[in-house]
């Protein structure tokens, strides 16, 4: 496999992301990420991006949860970022990437997860939870899908599938940026488009519309059933916060309320004035409810129990 790594210097002085960079290595692959908060308690965040953004997108949300006493973890994804890249279309599969940040999760030893995800942050995040329950702890997802191959991809996402594969300018900070509200400033844009110097640098980004499952016989199929047989289960604490503008994963909020027990009872959320990349239309709110959400469903004894050993 081939991989590209995007220069240091295309991500100096970017606009409100001062973070430092960590990195670790999973299947010989640099993965990057960042690590804010604190280190002592027990609960972990784990904030997972999707398609085609990169950590920076959590850069206003960062703070304010790990002001909370909690510690942050915002990878990069493989293709995205400051993490290498693959430069085929072919080495992308929805199965490497849950292998992925799932050997992420392992070499951090992370416990105690909050799981925090949007977009494919969430179609990964919810595998990996899945697939590794003793681990994670609570679950909060905004604009996301878990799909089976049922049903008919909105008009929206199909559109959107097609442009990514076969527009010859695929310009990522546009991309982004007609997916939220309001309108990103040029710093901003400057911070999206810097992970990829030239079109060489975004197959990941290409790739990832056409890696959602939407026959039945797509291969991710059979692992998103056994998923969904472990969600069926879940009395872990499971929160809702999709946006009122998001015209690709609308309606998927109810769809997890109603089948997951840990849904029940809780306070779910509709982000108002929303689109689709919520960080960046309503990043304080939902940084306030995962907060909330953390302290008012404490981890039992049982749950720390089971997530520490």
């Amino acid at each position: 496999m081939r991989l590209l790594r995007t220069p240091d210097k295309r991500f100096e002085e970017l606009e409100d992301y001062p973070f430092a960079p960590n990195y670790c290595e999973v299947d010989g692959i640099r993965i990057h990420y960042i690590d804010e908060g604190s280190t002592d308690g027990a609960e972990t965040v784990l904030m997972l991006h999707g398609e085609p953004s990169w950590s920076y997108l959590y850069r206003k949300m960062i703070p304010i949860v790990a002001g909370a006493g909690f510690r942050v973890i915002a990878p990069d994804l493989v293709g995205f970022g400051k993490s290498d890249k693959p430069v085929e279309m072919d080495d992308y599969s929805y199965e490497k990437h849950i292998n992925w940040v799932a050997g992420f999760v392992q070499a951090l030893d992370l416990k105690n997860i909050t799981l925090v995800a949007q977009d494919w942050g969430g179609n990964i995040g919810l595998r990996v939870a899945a697939e590794n329950q003793e681990r994670f702890g609570r679950i909060c997802i905004s604009n996301t899908t878990l799909p089976i191959g049922k049903g008919s991809p909105t008009e929206a996402f199909l559109r959107w599938r097609t442009f990514s594969q076969k527009s010859p300018d695929f310009d990522i900070a546009t991309v982004i940026n007609n997916a939220c509200l309001r309108s990103l400033a040029p710093g901003e844009l400057a911070a999206y488009n810097a992970p990829f110097p030239d079109d060489s640098y975004k197959a990941g980004a290409r790739v990832f519309p056409s890696l959602v499952p939407t026959t039945p016989d797509d291969p991710a199929v059979p692992g998103n059933k056994k998923a969904w047989d472990v969600f069926s289960a879940w009395n872990k604490p499971f929160l809702t916060a999709f946006s009122d503008s998001d015209p690709i994963t609308r309606g998927w909020d109810a769809i997890f309320r109603k089948k997951i027990p840990g849904a029940q009872g809780l306070e779910h959320v509709t982000l108002e004035n929303a689109g689709h990349f919520v960080q960046e239309d309503q990043s304080e709110k939902w940084a306030e409810i995962i907060v909330k959400f953390i302290q008012d469903t404490g981890l039992s004894k049982n749950q720390e129990a089971l997530c520490l050993n």
